[in-house]
């Protein structure tokens, strides 16, 4: 239960979904998890509970990732907090709507790349000299099958979660020989997102789960965290570069997406 005990780590939108199981799951295992939200209430929310109920150190950080001053301030609070930083779990997302690619603005696009990649770029540079110092770190993206498959409809998001994978895969190559691993998950979980599709599309996301191997969606902090864990850990200690697909097998074949939308 101390597989991180004396570890420090970031988690970006860790106030709900994955990265709140991430941070569960990171907690405890010994860890102290910096909460970087832009929800405060969500943020809030799961730092005092997962200090009550683990025992460890999670400060809020009120963090809006599509700026770079927060993602700085982020990093230098961790930091002058706890004098270190190990882990980076690169998760926040900004939304994004489902939309014909001819219909996709410039601005939907900028706003995805400024959350979804950029921020992570930022932050990545950000904790690059203090993991350097300490003789090394972990950084985790969540990325996704939709990029991979390139599903319908998501350009934006498709086109961010494949240029923060190829980040990652990079800072891999560049850095290992200071020991800072980078890999990448792609998941599939139940999380508030997800429970939106479900709710707005039931038949395309009953479709979905019929061709999962293992007929269910993951659990943030069971199925998910565990696979971060592993990545956040010393067992990890020769794996870098590698994307890993924590969904079940559902992209064995490849989940069919293909809602239907107007014109």
């Amino acid at each position: 239960m101390d597989r991180l005990r004396g570890k420090v780590a970031i988690i970006t939108g860790a106030g709900q979904g994955i990265g709140r199981g991430i941070a569960r799951r990171f907690a405890s295992e010994g860890a102290a998890v910096v909460i970087a939200e832009i929800n405060a209430e969500q943020g809030q929310r799961t730092a005092r509970e997962i200090e009550t109920e683990f025992g460890v150190k999670a400060p809020f950080v009120r963090t809006d990732v599509s700026r770079k001053e927060d993602i700085l301030a982020m990093v230098d609070i961790t930091v002058n907090t706890f004098g270190r930083v190990d882990v980076l779990v690169n998760n926040a997302w900004g939304g994004g709507g489902y939309s014909r690619l001819e219909h996709k603005t410039d601005e939907d696009m900028e706003q995805a790349l400024r959350v979804g990649f950029l921020a992570a770029f930022w932050a990545m540079q950000a904790v690059f000299p203090h993991m350097r110092r300490s003789g090394g770190g972990r950084i985790i993206s969540m990325c996704s099958l939709n990029g991979v498959n390139a599903h319908m409809y998501t350009a934006e998001y498709n086109a961010t979660k494949e240029a923060l994978r190829t980040l990652t895969r990079t800072a891999a190559r560049e850095w290992a020989r200071h020991n800072i691993l980078a890999n990448i998950i792609c998941p599939a979980a139940v999380t508030p997102a997800y429970e939106v599709f479900r709710s707005s599309s039931p038949e395309n996301a009953a479709a979905i789960l019929k061709q999962n191997p293992m007929g269910r969606m993951g659990d943030p902090e069971r199925d998910i965290g565990g696979v971060a864990l592993f990545l956040a850990s010393e067992d990890s200690c020769y794996v870098t570069g590698n994307t890993i697909h924590a969904d079940g097998g559902g992209h064995i074949n490849g989940v069919s997406w293909a809602p239907e939308l107007p014109e």
